[in-house]
This record gives C-alpha cells, structure tokens and sequence, in this order.
C-alpha cells in the first residue's frame, strides 16, 4: 500500500494563513456545508442546540473572590459575554442582581478585535485589582491587561502584556511573577514561558529582573506567591515535560530550595501542609496516593506521610479541595464518584466522615471553596439525565440546595447503564451506556480520549440530549486506558508504544455493544477531540469495520510532525520523540496520517478543526483530510475560523458545529426505517 512518506506533498497545509492553504478550506468548508448544513431539519436542530447554550435559566457558576461571587456570561444578546459578579445574598435568589464589570461584546467592538475571555486573577487579600486575560478569537496565546474593579475599569498605566501563552500573578500591589516572550531564548520549544521575571509596577518588562530561567527542552517555567496569612512564600516550579516537574521554595534573596519529591509527583504547599500525590510508588506507598507532611519538617528531612488516601485496583483519586479547616476528598470507583471530608487534629492524625451521598451512575464536583477565609464550599451534582443541582454548605454543618437547571431534553424512556468490556489482553473496560430502556440495535455514538490521565465521568450534556438522545440514539462513553479512571498505573497502561492498548480498548467497547445487541457496526458511530481525534484517527485506519461513521475534532493525526507543531513538543513525554529513533518506530506505526491507503475500508469521516487553535495545529486535520481525498476514501473536512482548541468562540458557532456532527451521524447512522428507532 503507498502511504506518506518523509517527502510529505501536503506541508503547504501547514502554512496557517497561508493564502494557498485558506484557498482550500474555503472550498472545502463550502462542500461540507453544501452537504450538510442545508434544510429545514439543520436549521431547526441548529436552533435548539442554539437555545441551549443560550437559556437564561442556566445555573451561573460562580467563584468567590472576597464578598462577591465572580461570574462570566453568555447568551444571545451577550455574544461574547459579560464578566460580573454578585453577592451571596442575590445569588440565593431566582433573579439576582449582577454588577457588570466588563462587557466583551463593547470591548471588542471598540476595539475592533474579536476578544474572548479567558479568565481572570484577582490580588488576595483586598481584591480590588485583576489580571485579565484575553484571546483573540479563541487562541490560547492571551493579551493581559490590569483592571481596576472598585472602579469597573482598565488601569490605563498597569500592568500589560502583549499576546503570548503567558504565566502571570499577582505578589502584591505592586509587584508580579511573569513568564511571557520577551524575545529570543524567552519561549521553550513548545511555545510556552521558559524565563520567570519578578516585574514591578511603573518599570519596563524588559528590565525586570529574572528570578528562574529553564532549559529549551523544558515544557514551561513560572512562579507564584503564596499569600496565606503566616504562610507567605513564593515558589517555582519547572515543568520538565508534560508529566514530570520541579517545585522550588524561593528564598528572601532569590536563592531557590528544591522541594525532594519525585518528578513525577504533584506537590503543593498549603498552609502548614506539603501535599504530595504521587505517580509511581514511592515511601513505600502507591501510585495515585495522597499524602501529607509537615512542610518545614519534611525540609528538614522528616519522611513520616499522613496517607490520606490509598488506591486499590478498582478505586482512584479523582480531586481534594481545601476549605479552612478541612479537606474534601473526592474518588471514583469503576468510575463512580465518592465524596467524603478529612478533619486534621492537633496530633496530626486524620477523621473522616461523609459529605454527601452521590446519586449511582452521577458524578460530584467541588466547584469552589475559599480556604483562606471559611469552611464554605459550593457542589456540583449532576447525571447523564440528571440536570446540576448545586449545593453550597459549611464542612462540618448542612447543605443548602443554591440553583437547580431544568431539564433540557426529554428523557422518557431512557436509561443509564455501566458496562465493562474485555480488551485485547484481557483488560475490563468500563464504559457508560445512555439510551433506550428497552435494548435493540440503534445509532450509537460512542465517545472517548484516553490520555494525559484525564478521566470520562458522569455529566449532563443537553446538546447531547436534543441531537442524539431524543432522536432515538444511544450514547456511550468508554473509559479506556490512557484516561485517569484508575489512577496513574491505568494511564501509564498505554503511554508510548503502549498507545495501542487505548485503541485495542475501545475496540473493544465497539465489539461489546454490539454483542450486547445494543448497535450494529453500521449503524454504531465515533467520535473524539484533540487527543480523541488520534484515537479517531487509529479507528478509521485500524478498526474501520467496526463503525458506520466517524467524527474527529481538532484532531492530532501526524505523529511524525506533532512535536514540530505549535504546542506539540510538550507532548513527548505521552506519545514519544519521532527524532529518536528508538520511538520513531512505534509513532510511524500509531501515526493514522501514515496508516491512510488507498482500498482502506474507511467509513465515512467528518474532520473538524478550527484555524485560531494554537495547541493542536491544524494542518493535522487539513493534511489528513486532502490525503483521504487524493486516495479516494469519504471525508468531509470543515474549519471554524475562530474558537482557538474549543472549536468555537461563541454558542452561534458552539450550535452550528454541533448541528453540522450530529446531522453527519444521524445521515450515515440511523435507520432508513424510521419505525426501527425509539
């Protein structure tokens, strides 16, 4: 079979904004919407999905910042939304009162510049400045500007940082840690902040002094202060790849103290508290552990761990979070979330005790807390047909129930189910079914990622809901190997040349439904994002007999040029270095770009990317999309201009892509008997 080689006739495609590359995906852009986004079914579909991304009844989350609860909004008269905040008080109520602070929708028509928020750092303990951050369209490359919020305005002599993937926060009034491009030598080969400068206010960035400089190699390097009251210290840390790093306690005079963990720990200091979780064994306790020491001790050689958690084969730790007085301790077993509070004592031993009680097949999530000050806490509680309720309590006391969302779609007839498939060396798969109660083979949409330790739980997706639940398909979600389901060990399970467990995995989910006569290949569809899109990708050219159809979004599909793009160097260390020639072996082998033969049995594909994102480069998805047409097989290619790695910047372009996946299943998917649907 020919395949690309090393002489790769589609490099021009990585040219971004290259005229030539634009050129083409206009007009490939213009065929898939010739093809899909036309009738009357599209423009209704797009239209509820639009609703629901609008609707004034959504449950505003909220993080506390001082007295307020600080809140970012979009609707349909807020295309790029507002940035506000309240009090508790009007939070309680069905209509509170907001103090706009910042309307991105005026900003950027001043400006003329397409802005979109992308978040905020507020100066402890006054709280009466912020760093914000804005992208031009949706990239993750930000602007920074100071604001004033007592005066709900830019502080026009503050602290600005012109557009870069920068690290910034807040030392005191006066004074920042930066990490931006300043120049040559600033940026590591992966695009992000290799210098950290202690930046004071009124003098030029090129001047202030820098504190930390790491290699080119590295990931990134930054700084942060902590401010606790009887805790203040500032620390480093460099990141050596994408799972390994450093932590450094800064001394008064700048001198930097290591911090002895593993690199491939994650360490933090709270209070009086060094918290470490660590990815391989280590103390004689697992991977996935939670320990705590005395901060000052454990400098002074102390080793003796307050093990506040300890995996097992079926149990993992999904989050901990801080309140005054207590820690919240949140798990998952096969995948089903736990919820628990651990109170220290003076004797430095631990008591714990329930929470809350988490619904079976939900999922619960501490949204926010404000250790500094209080025991408050607000939780998030939510299922794949159990719209959010959120709850805000006091550790320690009770739970009052703050908001509840509506329902967004209609669930009669359906069920959530937990399933566990056998993959290709025998691993249990567990994987989540949403669709009709009474079983018979439907569309299916199965959807997975299975990387960077990041876990598939329990949600409610009501865009999900309208375009593919109601219709009468089902929804799966695989937690293979690569995710965090189950902890570090089922992560490091399929890094490297071990990728292919993830896709064997999967497989494996896609045999299991259809043994279970929940699907049939032709009707049973795929769909991933980013690190999904290379699993994507490994479907269409591994196992394409085992689906009707596949989607692929923001893709990362050249696993010989990924470390060449954009972002892609600091993802070495999941997938490996195509310049050693050791890994080279297995990444031309994971490689879908590379896989793609003329006579693939390839199912009808749908590769979706967006041309402001600046993390997974796009000519991934543009190069694999022109190669699927020189050698004949089905591909409709489509890319937002803006929306940065989401895809889309706006809920008009969030609706209109979600109109344009779903109705590519549903066309490829569904029966032509509509009688053999729900």
């Amino acid at each position: 079979m020919q395949r690309v080689t090393d002489q790769d006739p589609y490099l021009w495609l990585e040219d971004v904004e290259g005229e030539p590359a634009l050129a083409w995906v206009a007009r490939r852009n213009a065929e898939t919407e010739a093809a899909l986004a036309v009738g009357e079914d599209f423009a209704k579909l797009r239209t509820r999905l639009r609703d629901v991304l609008d609707a004034s009844d959504r449950i505003p989350g909220t993080v506390r910042r001082g007295a307020h609860l600080y809140n970012f909004w979009r609707d349909a008269t807020r295309v790029r939304g507002v940035w506000r905040r309240t009090t508790l008080e009007q939070y309680r109520k069905d209509a509170p009162e907001w103090e706009v602070l910042l309307d991105i929708d005026a900003l950027a028509a001043a400006e003329g510049e397409k802005w979109v928020w992308a978040g905020a750092h507020v100066l402890r303990p006054g709280h009466d400045r912020a760093l914000l951050s804005l992208s031009r369209d949706g990239g993750d490359a930000v602007v920074v500007r100071e604001f004033d919020l007592v005066g709900m305005e830019f502080v026009e002599d503050g602290f600005r940082v012109a557009e870069a993937k920068t690290l910034i926060g807040w030392i005191d009034a006066d004074t920042v840690f930066v990490g931006t491009d300043t120049g040559p030598g600033s940026l590591t080969d992966s695009g992000y902040p290799r210098t950290v400068r202690r930046w004071r206010r009124g003098t030029p960035l090129d001047d202030a002094p820098v504190v930390f400089e790491g290699e080119p190699g590295d990931v990134s390097a930054g700084a942060w202060h902590d401010s606790t009251p009887g805790f203040e210290r500032d620390f480093v840390v460099r990141t050596l790849d994408f799972h390994r790093g450093e932590l450094h306690l800064m001394g008064a005079d700048g001198t930097l103290e290591r911090i002895d963990v593993p690199d491939d720990a994650v360490a933090y200091a709270y209070r009086g508290y060094l918290v470490v979780t660590p990815k391989s064994a280590w103390l004689g306790q697992p991977a996935g552990s939670l320990l705590a020491f005395g901060f000052d001790a454990f400098r002074a050689g102390d080793r003796t761990a307050q093990v506040l958690f300890t995996p097992d084969g079926r149990t993992a730790l999904a989050d901990h979070s801080w309140t005054r007085h207590h820690l919240i301790l949140t798990t998952m077993r096969d995948v089903n979330t736990r919820i628990e509070v651990l109170t220290p004592s003076s004797g430095g031993t631990w008591t714990r005790g329930p929470l809350a009680e988490v619904p079976a097949l939900s999922d619960a999530t501490v949204v926010d807390t404000d250790p500094d000050v209080s025991d408050e806490f607000f939780l998030d509680v939510s299922g794949f047909l159990q719209p959010s309720t959120l709850y805000r309590g006091e550790t320690g006391g009770g739970m009052e129930i703050l908001k509840q969302a509506p329902a967004r779609f209609d669930t009669t007839g359906l069920r959530v189910a937990q399933h566990f498939a056998v993959s290709e060396d025998g691993t249990r798969v567990p994987y989540y079914v949403i669709g009709p109660e009474a079983a018979r083979p439907g569309p299916t949409l199965l959807y997975g990622y299975g990387g960077f330790e990041i876990s598939l739980t329990p949600y409610y997706g009501a865009v999900t809901g309208r375009a593919w639940l109601e219709r009468g398909g089902t929804y799966v979600i695989a937690n293979i190997r690569g995710g965090g389901e189950y902890g570090p060990t089922w992560h490091r399970a399929a890094l490297g040349a071990d990728r292919h467990r993830a896709f064997e995995d999967f497989a494996a989910v896609a045999g299991d439904l259809v043994a279970r006569g929940i699907t049939t290949p032709a009707m049973l569809g795929a769909e991933g994002g980013s690190n999904g899109g290379l699993l994507m990708g490994a479907m269409i050219t591994r196992y394409p007999e085992l689906f009707g159809a596949v989607v692929a979004d923001v893709p990362l599909l050249d696993m010989m040029r990924f470390h060449k793009l954009l972002a892609g160097a600091s993802w070495i260390a999941e997938y490996g270095d195509p310049d050693d020639a050791a890994d080279a072996v297995h990444l031309r082998d994971l490689s879908p770009y590379h896989r793609l033969a003329a006579g693939l049995p390839c199912p009808p594909v749908l590769l979706m990317t967006s041309t402001r994102d600046d993390r997974v480069h796009p000519g991934h998805a543009r190069k694999a999309a022109a190669r699927m047409r020189e050698l004949g097989l089905p591909v409709l290619f489509h890319e937002n201009v803006g929306g940065g790695h989401a895809g889309a910047s706006d809920n008009a372009q969030a609706a209109h892509n979600s109109a344009l996946v779903h109705t590519f299943l549903w066309r490829h998917l569904a029966p032509r008997d509509p009688s053999a649907a729900r």
